[in-house]
This record gives structure tokens, sequence and C-alpha cells, in this order.
């Protein structure tokens, strides 16, 4: 069993780490805003820093909320690159930049450590159990060392290439689920207001051509209302910005992300930066001056 160092426990950090705990590793945790006591309890270490956390073990996860944080953590005085010594792995499995990674993943080599960025997906539910998508870029004999991790964590595991090329397919993954969202929540808003039943609309379309998991998950908390994260509309904001950012530097065109980035955009206006993702029908709503009804 490896020494695992996990950084950053929040909604997706926390039950990915006790995962590992779970599989027999020995966890160094660090997290700013403390270390669950569930972890220490389950046998994790909380360590003062990220440097502590590099220095004792030999693989260091970080799962932080974007870019700027994952750059702090890896390169700050007191971070990970501070503590890290030849032959040891770096792995980040937050959503942030496919250009800042590759400038991330060559800091990291010119230390003789390797570096893989494994962003995921399926949400805190995913999280909890190890059910996760997981996207990787990275060496080979990098990805064969960390696989097992990644086991005890995700179902769906794929070396997507080189490091970058796991952050580029989670960018697609979620301009695929905020479009996926917007089509559903325009459905259930015209049905409703139609005066159809849009829970019995929503069921009927489950057997069809339509039929998705965002229709299926998120479709029902459109209906029911129950907009506590999963997964933070700040969040997803910030993903498509990656998506709008990269398209503009590549001379690409991604006209229904940027509108569906507008709408979330006015949820966060809106005081919605902390609602689920499912919440961007709230702004299809504002629009229609109307409620998706129950």
């Amino acid at each position: 069993m490896s020494n695992v160092g996990f950084i950053g426990l929040g909604i997706m950090g926390k039950p990915m780490a006790l995962n590992l705990i779970k599989g027999g590793h020995t966890l160094f945790l660090n997290s700013r805003s403390g270390v669950p006591k569930e972890l220490t309890e389950a046998g994790g270490k909380a360590c003062a820093s990220a440097k502590e956390v590099a220095e004792k073990a030999d693989i260091i996860i970080t799962m932080v909320p974007d870019t700027p944080d994952v750059d702090k953590v890896l390169f700050s005085a007191d971070g990970v690159a501070a503590g890290l010594s030849k032959g040891k792995i770096v792995v980040d499995m937050s959503s942030i930049s496919p250009i800042e990674t590759k400038i991330f993943s060559n800091k990291i080599n010119k230390l003789g450590c390797d570096y893989v960025d494994a962003p995921v997906s399926g949400g805190e539910v995913g999280a909890k159990n190890a059910a996760l998508t997981i996207m990787v870029g990275a060496p080979q004999t990098a990805f064969d060392k960390v696989k097992p991790l990644f086991e005890l964590m995700g179902k769906n595991i794929t070396l997507v290439g080189g490091n970058g090329d796991g952050q580029t397919c989670k960018v697609c993954n979620q301009i695929i689920v905020a479009l996926n969202i917007e089509a559903v929540g325009e459905a259930l808003v015209f049905a409703s207001k139609a005066g159809a039943d849009p829970a019995k609309v929503r069921q009927a379309l489950m057997g069809g051509f339509a039929a998705s998991r965002i229709l299926e998950v998120h479709g029902e908390r459109m209906i029911k209302r129950t907009f506590d994260p999963g997964f933070r509309i700040e969040l997803h904001q910030k993903d498509l910005n990656l998506a709008l950012q990269g398209a503009r530097a590549m001379g690409v065109s991604l006209p229904n992300t940027a509108t569906a980035q507008e709408l979330m955009n006015s949820c966060v206006a809106n005081g919605g930066a902390k609602w689920d993702h499912s919440a961007l029908v709230k702004a299809l709503e504002r629009m229609a001056n109307h409620e998706v009804a129950k």
C-alpha cells in the first residue's frame, strides 16, 4: 500500500480521500478549511502544510477549486514543490486550465517527478460511491502507477493522452453537461408553461431518444426544486470560462457554450453562485415569467 497525500478536502475531496483510506492506504492530509474529523478518525494523518504532505507521501493528490488554487498549493513557499524529492508523483484532480496544466507539469518534471492531470466527473454522489469518471493526461508509466488509486475512486478511467489532455477532456465534458442542462431546462419550462405535468413529461421522455443522465437526475432536481450542490454553478461557470478562453485562443466558435455561460452568469448575479448547476433553469424561468411546477 502507498503513502498518499491528499490536499483539498471539500465536497469532492473528502469522500475521495475516505475511499483511499478504506482501500488500505496511509493518507497524509491538508486542506485550507482544516482536515475533517471523519478522515482522521478513519486513520488519516493531518499535516500542517502542503509541503509536509509532499515530504511524507509518495503520490500527492490535489483537489481544489480553480487554476490559481492549484498554482498556490503546488508552488507557494510552503507548497508541494518545496517538499518533493525525485521519483514522486503529483496528481491534480481539480478542473483547471489545460494551458496552465502544461506549465505546472513542466515545473514538476524539472524536479525529477511525474505529473498527472486527472480531473473527474460524477459530482458528490460519484465521489461518495467511488463511481467517478476520471480523465487522465500523463505519461503511460505514471498512469500505470496511479491507476490502482483511481480504481478506488472511480469506474470509468481513461488515459486520454499527455499532460493537459485530461483537462482538455474535462472541458469537453463540461460543455456537454452545460448544454444538456440548458436543453432539459428549456423543455421542462416549455412543458410546464403549456400546462402539462413536467414530472410526467420527464417520465415519458426517459423512455425515448431524449433520455439522458441529465434528464434523469437534473430534470428531477428542477421539478422538485432541490438545488443544493451537487456541483456549484460558480464552478461550472469557471469551467465554461476555460472553454471559451481556449476557444478564443484557437479561433474556435462555441456559440451555445457562450449562451449557457450567460445563463449561469445570470444565476450568479441573482445570488445563485452556490446553487447546484441544475438551477440554471431559474434563468430560463425568469425569462418565461414561469416556474416549473412540482
